[in-house]
């Protein structure tokens, strides 16, 4: 009997995959956002250019822009007690945000 192969994007079908309405060109603002030390990002692996991105075990995680590298930036996870650094993209991250700036309100609103 053959055994299983646990590859690097093993059990990542749905995980890695665009929905209908993601299918296409990318937004270009994404790639142009220049991030600065301190700025927080979500990581979301693009299925389209999987070649450098990151685990799919860091696909939602919130971390901290702490360098450059190249055209990339190395961001700290932390993942359970452990600190992570990862080396990313910016096409794999987003700018991370609370959804207060999306209301249009202010708190006291009701």
């Amino acid at each position: 009997m053959v055994s299983r192969t646990h590859g690097y994007r093993y059990k990542s079908r749905k995980l890695l995959r665009k929905g209908p309405r993601e299918r296409g060109l990318r937004n270009f603002s994404r790639l142009l956002h220049r991030y600065s030390i301190g700025d927080k990002v979500v990581i979301y692996v693009d299925p389209t250019f999987i070649v450098n991105a990151p685990h799919r075990r860091y696909h939602g995680k919130v971390g901290t822009v702490i360098g450059a590298q190249g055209r990339s930036y190395i961001v700290e996870v932390r993942l359970g007690k452990k600190r992570k650094l990862l080396v990313v993209p910016p096409l794999h991250m987003r700018p991370f945000s609370t959804g207060q700036e999306t209301r249009g309100g202010t708190q006291g609103d009701a």
